[in-house]
C-alpha cells in the first residue's frame, strides 16, 4: 500500500490550494482519512479528518477555511484550503486507516509530505 500526496506549492496570503492523497495497492476498505501538518520547529499537528460515513472534523485554526473530502471510488482524500495564511505554511501529510482484506484489522498508513508555503 502506498499513499501519494500532491498539490502543495507556493501561494500568496488569501490564496487557495487543493491537496490530494491517493491510496494505491491492495485495499479492501478505507476507514478514517486525515491530514496533518508540521511547520518548521514545531510538532506535527492534526488538521482535519473524515470518517468513512462522511462526518468530518477540523482543528479550530482552519475551521471555515479548509474542507476535507474523499472519493472512495478513487481511494483519494482531498484538502481544499482557502484564505490561506502565512501560519498555514507547513509540510502536509495524509494519514489513512484501511483494511487490506476482509476481516483484517485496520492499519494506518502515512503518505509522503507535500510542502505548502504561504508568502507574499
Amino acid at each position: 500500500v502506498q499513499l501519494q500526496a500532491s498539490g502543495g506549492g507556493l501561494v500568496q496570503p488569501g490564496g487557495s490550494l487543493r491537496l490530494s492523497c491517493t491510496v494505491s495497492g491492495s485495499v479492501f476498505s478505507l476507514n478514517t482519512m486525515a491530514w496533518y501538518r508540521q511547520a518548521p520547529g514545531r510538532q506535527r499537528e492534526w488538521v482535519a479528518s473524515m470518517v468513512s460515513g462522511g462526518a468530518s472534523n477540523y482543528v479550530d485554526s482552519v475551521k471555515g477555511r479548509f474542507t476535507i473530502s474523499r472519493d472512495n471510488a478513487k481511494n483519494t482524500v482531498y484538502l481544499q484550503m482557502n484564505s490561506l495564511k502565512p501560519e498555514d505554511t507547513a509540510v502536509y501529510s495524509c494519514n489513512v486507516g484501511l483494511r487490506r482484506t476482509v476481516g483484517s484489522r485496520v492499519t494506518t498508513y502515512w503518505g509522503q509530505g507535500t510542502q505548502v508555503t504561504v508568502s507574499s
